[in-house]
């Protein structure tokens, strides 16, 4: 896949990828992802099918490279100086409008990533992997201050905590993720399940 990747995206500025890619989410928003169609995003975007397919390659690819264009912070850049301080700057970095249009958006994505082989390959990759990768990093950080113990074990667990808790809400209790939510969430089950206080 990064062989093929390499010769597309010369031919389309920063700004009209970014323009597509909110095409893509507002379409997997509005219909799902089996329902989405690359003659729907070339018709919203004004594109032709042929340039997005070379550009992309195929529906997956586009998909999950405009959802992991809508992540712009990196979670393991955040330094708070502590691990609550981190979680919490995590979850505020949007506001209840925008966590409602992700959890929506999530919920556009999960059938589909358990029915399509190509999609969930590349949700993995692109998406899954990364941010496995960048909360190990908070966590090391967590550990070296000392706020963890090195063998604690719900290490492993933190990022499927913190998926659990967005994106079971809804099923649940009918409601959206919002900030006071998952704030109270942090303190009441993740903090504590790594031995963490829940004071500043």
């Amino acid at each position: 896949m990064a062989g093929a990747t390499a010769p597309r995206r010369s031919r389309i500025t920063p700004e009209r990828e970014a323009e597509l890619y909110g095409a893509v989410l507002d379409l997997l928003r509005e219909v799902g992802y089996d329902a989405l169609t690359m003659d729907a995003v070339a018709a919203r975007t004004r594109s032709s099918k042929a340039t997005l397919y070379r550009q992309w390659g195929g529906k997956a690819e586009l998909v999950v490279n405009a959802i992991r264009h809508d992540k712009p912070v990196e979670i393991g850049d955040i330094d708070t100086g502590s691990l609550r301080g981190d979680l919490h700057a995590l979850t505020s970095r949007d506001d209840d409008c925008v966590m409602e249009q992700n959890s929506a958006l999530m919920r556009g994505v999960a059938m589909a990533l358990h029915q399509n082989p190509d999609l969930r390959q590349a949700f993995r990759e692109q998406v899954v992997e990364p941010e496995m990768t960048e909360f190990r990093r908070v966590l090391d950080r967590a550990v070296e201050r000392g706020e963890i113990r090195a063998d604690c074990p719900a290490l492993d667990f933190l990022v499927h905590m913190m998926v659990g808790g967005f994106a079971t809400r809804t099923l649940l209790e009918d409601q959206p993720p919002t900030r006071a939510f998952l704030s109270s969430y942090i303190d009441a089950v993740i903090l504590p399940a790594l031995g963490v206080p829940t004071t500043s």
